[in-house]
C-alpha cells in the first residue's frame, strides 16, 4: 500500500480554533485563528472554510467558543439561544451544520440540567465538538473502503469542486474514496473540474492531489462533456451537501449536469457522504434551498474584473441532482444502489439499529 499524508483544515489549540484559510490556497497556506463565534460565523459565510462537514464541524466548535465567550463575560446563557442562530443562519443548503448544531444545542441543554460548574460545562461542549471531529474523520476513511472497491485496478475518475481533507474532518468524502484507491496502489488518474466561480476543483482539489502525488490533471468546467463523449472517462466520484428522503441530491453547481452526461453516455455516477448529509425531513430536491451568492463572485476571477461592471449575473452554489441519475450512494454504513426513499429509510434504519 502507498503512505499518503494526514492533510487536516483545522486544529484545536487549548480553546482556540486555527482554520487553513481556503481563500488563500493554492499560493499561500496560512493557518487563521478564530477566537470568537463570530469569527467563525465569518469564517463559513465567506467560504474561507467551507465543504459540508467541516462546515458542520467547525460550526459544532464555534458553539463551544461561543458559551465560553458568554461565560467569561459573564453574560446569561439563555443567550446561547443568540449563538445557536447566528451559526445557523450562515449557509442555508449544507445539512451537516443543521445537525451538528442540534446535536451541540441538545449536548449544552442537557448539561445545564445536570447543574455542573461553568468549566466543566466548557470542557465538555468542546469535547462533543472533538467527537464530531473524530467521527467524521473515520466515517470518511470507512467510506473510503467501501467505495475503492468499485473503482476498477485501472481508471480515468471524474470529480467536481473539492470533497477532501480540505472539506472535511479529514481524508475527505469523494476524494476519499479516490485516496483510498490510489493508497491500495491502482492506476488511476484523476479529472478535476475547475468549478467556477470559487474554482475549488482546480485550487483546492489540485492542490490535495499534487500534495499526494495522485495523478490528476485539471480541466475546464465545459469541457467535461467533451471528453466523457470520447472515452476518457470511466465514472464520476462527486459529494453531496444535503441528501434528501427520495434520493435526490443537492450539490455543489454544475453536478447535475456531470449526472445527466453520466446517464447519456452509460458511465457510473457516485455520490459519497456520510449519513449525517441526509435530511428526511425534507421530501425532494425542490424543497431543498438554494444558496444564491453575490453576483461579483462570476464577474471577478482572483481579484481581477473578468466581465462588464454593468452586467448582471447569476450565481447558485448548488444544483440538484435526481435520484434516478445516481448509479449508488457511498456512505460510512455501505452503499445504498437502489436509490428511492423506502430503500433510504430501511437503509438508515438499518444500519442504525
Amino acid at each position: 500500500m502507498r503512505k499518503l499524508k494526514d492533510i487536516r483544515a483545522l486544529k484545536l489549540e487549548g480553546y482556540t480554533l486555527f482554520v487553513i484559510n481556503q481563500l488563500k490556497l493554492p499560493n499561500e497556506l496560512e493557518w487563521e485563528k478564530l477566537e470568537t463565534y463570530i469569527d467563525v460565523a465569518k469564517a463559513i459565510k465567506s467560504m474561507m472554510i467551507r465543504g459540508a462537514p467541516l462546515i458542520g464541524i467547525v460550526g459544532a466548535y464555534g458553539f463551544a467558543i461561543g458559551i465560553k465567550q458568554l461565560i467569561e463575560s459573564n453574560k446569561d446563557l439563555s443567550k446561547a439561544k443568540d449563538i445557536y442562530d447566528t451559526l445557523l443562519n450562515t449557509r442555508p443548503t449544507a445539512v451537516n451544520l443543521f445537525w451538528t448544531l442540534e446535536r451541540m444545542w441538545n449536548k449544552f441543554n442537557n448539561l445545564l440540567k445536570e447543574d455542573i460548574d461553568e468549566k466543566k460545562l466548557i470542557d465538555e461542549l468542546f469535547k462533543e465538538a472533538r467527537r464530531i471531529e473524530i467521527e467524521d474523520y473515520h466515517a470518511n476513511k470507512t467510506m473510503g473502503g467501501y467505495g475503492q472497491v468499485l473503482i476498477p485496478d485501472k481508471a480515468t475518475i471524474l470529480t467536481h469542486c473539492n470533497t477532501g481533507a480540505l472539506a472535511t474532518a479529514g481524508w475527505g468524502t469523494a476524494l476519499g474514496v479516490i485516496r483510498s484507491a490510489y493508497e491500495y496502489g491502482k492506476d488511476i488518474t484523476v479529472l478535476i473540474d475547475e468549478t467556477r466561480p470559487y474554482l475549488q476543483g482546480a485550487r483546492l482539489t489540485a492542490w490535495e492531489l499534487y500534495e499526494e502525488g495522485i495523478p490528476h490533471y485539471i480541466i475546464t468546467d465545459n469541457s467535461a462533456g467533451f471528453l466523457i463523449s470520447k472515452g476518457k472517462v470511466d465514472l464520476i466520484i462527486v459529494g453531496a451537501d444535503r441528501i434528501v428522503a427520495n434520493g435526490d441530491v443537492a450539490n455543489k453547481i454544475g453536478t447535475y449536469t456531470l449526472s445527466v452526461l453520466a446517464k447519456e453516455h452509460n458511465i457510473p455516477f457516485y455520490v459519497v457522504a456520510p449519513t449525517t448529509t441526509f435530511d428526511l425531513t425534507t421530501k425532494k430536491g425542490e424543497d431543498i434551498p438554494i444558496e444564491v451568492r453575490d453576483e461579483r463572485e462570476v464577474k471577478t476571477c482572483g481579484g481581477c474584473d473578468i466581465a462588464p461592471k454593468n452586467s448582471p449575473a447569476i450565481n447558485y452554489s448548488f444544483d440538484i441532482t435526481p435520484a434516478e441519475n445516481i448509479t449508488a450512494i457511498i456512505t460510512e454504513k455501505g452503499l445504498i444502489n437502489e436509490i428511492n426513499e423506502k430503500n433510504i429509510k430501511n437503509f438508515l434504519n438499518y444500519k442504525t439499529n
